[in-house]
């Protein structure tokens, strides 16, 4: 039975605390009013093909080395 008191207790405890914390923009950040700061803009991403298989001009250099050592198309 104490057991059950203390629980509800520690429960009520955590309870309120973390409402102060809500209204006083504590550790969880500015409350739900609060305006936000700006963000910052990102940097702009590079169009660089990710692998070599996927870059044409790596494509057409790889033929063209193909065709020079073979003489035809691989």
């Amino acid at each position: 039975m104490i057991f059950l008191v203390f629980l509800v207790m520690a429960i009520a405890v955590v309870v309120l605390v973390m409402r102060a914390a809500e209204k006083s923009g504590g550790a969880g950040g500015p409350g739900p009013g609060a305006p936000r700061a700006p963000r910052r803009p990102r940097p702009p991403r590079t169009t660089r093909p990710l692998a070599p298989d996927d870059d044409p001009e790596f494509l057409r250099e790889l033929e063209r080395r193909a065709r020079r050592d073979d003489g035809s198309p691989a």
